[in-house]
């Protein structure tokens, strides 16, 4: 197996910004005699920034997690319920492997629907978990009607948001980060990943300094619009200060299916006519 690796500080950059925005003295007269050497303005200098996959795929092959349509008055109270919501489910089931919390809204109803890798702590003993969630969240939008639907994760090893909170996880039980990563790495691509790309920063190990170090292995084309890119993110508080963990994951495309017309009966047989 061949990964990837790369480890970036900001100590080994060689070419600062006053570096670049000093123009280079080029006929040997002086910086300020130089008519090669040109000034350039920050904005010219900010490039190569990253975009979410997920938001960058709206409406091609990925949905929105909010899903109603409000007037502008009722738009920062409907904003401020639905981050309140998915905060209080997310903490509430932060050891049920949420990976994502869609919401619905109808007249005067919400839906919320839980993707997760274990429904069972979810639902609880008789059912007792979710009734209890439905009436605190009932009581955060006003009394509204709420329905609550659980979507079970079949293969949770091939989602990006469990696999950033997983390796976020074992940073925090104190595992050796490289560890942590290779080995989700490894498992991602026997579940049949197509590529997984996975990227830590912040003091790793403790360091004084902080880094960024990711490992990669496939295929991972971000600005392939029809590869259905899965993202996630998830921090690690550790002693020594939070831990970024990023995770891409190319899932293999599913085939469209294409309807299945009228059972016909065959043509009968052409028979050559005489001459």
């Amino acid at each position: 197996m061949r990964l990837a690796c790369n480890i970036r500080r900001p100590a080994e950059c060689a070419t600062s910004v006053h570096e670049i925005l000093q123009p280079k003295d080029v006929s040997g007269k002086g910086a300020g005699n130089s008519t090669r050497g040109r000034v350039r303005s920050p904005e010219e200098l900010v490039m190569g920034q990253k975009v979410n996959p997920i938001g960058f795929r709206l409406g091609v092959n990925r949905d929105w997690r909010a899903r109603w349509y409000a007037s502008p008055q009722e738009l920062p109270a409907f904003l401020h319920s639905d981050l309140e919501i998915r905060s209080y489910v997310k903490k509430k089931l932060q050891f049920a492997a949420v990976s994502k919390i869609v919401m619905e809204r109808a007249w005067n109803s919400i839906r919320v629907t839980i993707h997760t890798a274990r429904p069972g702590i979810v639902i609880g003993r008789k059912g007792a978990e979710i009734e209890k969630m439905t009436e605190e969240i009932s009581k955060m939008a006003q009394g509204k009607q709420i329905k609550i639907d659980i979507q079970e994760i079949k293969a949770p090893e091939l989602d990006a948001q469990l696999v950033a909170e997983n390796v976020a996880l074992q940073i925090e039980r104190r595992i050796a980060y490289r560890r942590a990563m290779k080995k989700a790495v490894q498992t991602a691509m026997d579940f049949g990943a197509q590529g997984i790309r996975l990227r830590c920063s912040g003091r790793l190990n403790g360091a004084e300094i902080s880094r960024s170090e990711w490992y990669r292995e496939g295929k991972v084309p971000l600005h392939t619009l029809r590869t259905g890119i899965d993202y996630g993110f998830a921090e690690a508080n550790t002693v020594y200060g939070k831990i970024g963990v990023k995770c891409w994951m190319c899932k293999k495309e599913e085939a469209a299916t294409e309807p299945a017309g009228p059972n016909l009966p065959p043509p009968p047989p052409l028979v050559p006519e005489e001459v």
